[in-house]
């Protein structure tokens, strides 16, 4: 008798069941990131100086946005970003400081962000200054 429940128990369940991925409903369909501008010149800055600009980017798709990682090309250019989901339609926020110390003469720096946008999985960000040695 307990071998013939164990049996009846195990009927309904297959091996190809126990790998299947449980996709949440708010990815499905299709993320897609909308940057209102993609480049920034900060002008003429004196060495030394701390300067931040906001990104700002829409969600234009019908599923949730997940920005998976943003760099910079170098350290001087620190990215700060809100790692929650963007449901479509929702607006997100990407910070740029840039700490020109030891610069001199026009910097361009890119942020390269990396997200789950259908379209542009990779967007680069430039920012640009003309630092000024006193």
């Amino acid at each position: 008798m307990f071998i013939v429940l164990v049996a009846a128990s195990c009927r309904n369940f297959t091996p190809s069941d126990r790998n299947a991925e449980v996709i949440p409903v708010d990815t499905i369909g299709k993320a897609d990131i909308t940057f209102s501008e993609k480049e920034h010149s900060f002008g003429k800055i004196n060495e030394g100086e701390r300067v931040a600009y906001i990104f700002t980017f829409t969600n234009s798709g019908d599923a949730d946005l997940i920005v998976s990682s943003v760099y910079s090309t170098c350290g001087c250019t620190v990215p700060k970003y809100d790692k929650k989901p963007i449901p479509p339609g929702g607006k997100g926020k990407l910070e740029v400081d840039y700490d020109s110390s030891g610069r001199e003469g026009l910097q361009t720096k890119t942020i390269t962000v990396v997200s789950n946008s259908e379209k542009n999985k990779v967007v680069i960000l430039r920012i640009t200054a003309d630092v000024i040695n006193k």
